[in-house]
């Protein structure tokens, strides 16, 4: 486990499934962690558990999407704790189900503006603050859909491959001066969102494990254990990559 002792952290879309785990996570090594969701009673949910576990957590009410919004969050962080030294963007949606040709317009835009503007956004203003914290990481949420297609969601899969594109870019222009940049990309996890999708359906849930050679869901905890090595020291030189932790799906 690495160990993050007098650091700072911010998780996105942390007021439950894989947010909620990766910022119990960072607690749990140590770090003070803002919590931030538009669910108010999840993100407050998220600290309260942290906090009875011992660790430092301070939730903060934010839409990510909004540019004011993030930036009184990273400012907030900093006044909060002294310093910013990880950002994980992981606030995301699915979107709707549905050919690209009879997607309605609105929700379209709506997903990648919550899934690559949000990321943009995030990154924009967490930079500046973890270079003038001394460096650090980022890790951003991407997907499996991130790295091939997936039918019926085009503009889940186009936002989350655009993830992969600005983790990319930022990787190169921020790696060099202290900040590194990469991007975690889970397959199909056991969320309560997941949970609730596949319950009564065996059919939808063989359909989502399947996709994986190791015949089941991924674990949020494992997606986790992902973020906070991508944020440590033991991968040190790792900038600019996408981890699949997909159980091999890709590689079937």
């Amino acid at each position: 486990m690495p160990q993050f002792d007098g650091k700072v952290a911010i998780v996105t879309g942390s007021g439950g499934g894989i947010g909620a785990v990766c910022a119990q996570a960072f607690a749990g090594a140590g770090a003070a962690v803002v919590v931030t969701d538009v669910n108010v009673e999840g993100g407050q949910a998220t600290v309260d558990k942290i906090r009875a576990d011992g660790g430092q957590a301070e939730f903060f009410a934010a839409d990510v999407t909004e540019a004011a919004a993030v930036q009184a969050l990273v400012e907030f962080a900093v006044d909060t704790y002294g310093a910013l030294h990880f950002a994980h963007n992981n606030a995301g949606v699915l979107g709707e189900s549905a050919r690209l040709t009879d997607s309605d317009d609105a929700t379209w835009f709506r997903t990648v503006q919550i899934n690559l503007g949000a990321v943009y956004l995030g990154m924009k203003h967490q930079i500046p603050a973890i270079l003038r914290s001394g460096g650090g990481a980022v890790v951003n949420t991407a997907s499996y859909a991130g790295l091939v297609a997936v039918p019926f969601a085009s503009a889940y899969v186009a936002s989350k491959h655009g993830v992969v594109g600005l983790t990319k870019a930022a990787a190169v222009e921020f790696g060099k001066k202290g900040v590194r940049v990469n991007a975690v990309c889970p397959g199909s996890a056991r969320t309560q969102l997941n949970i609730e999708r596949v319950a009564g359906n065996p059919a939808i849930e063989k359909a989502m494990t399947d996709a994986s050679p190791m015949k089941r869901f991924v674990e949020p905890e494992e997606v986790a254990d992902a973020v906070l090595w991508l944020c440590s020291e033991q991968a040190s030189f790792v900038n600019g990559h996408a981890l699949a932790v997909d159980g091999g799906a890709l590689v079937q």
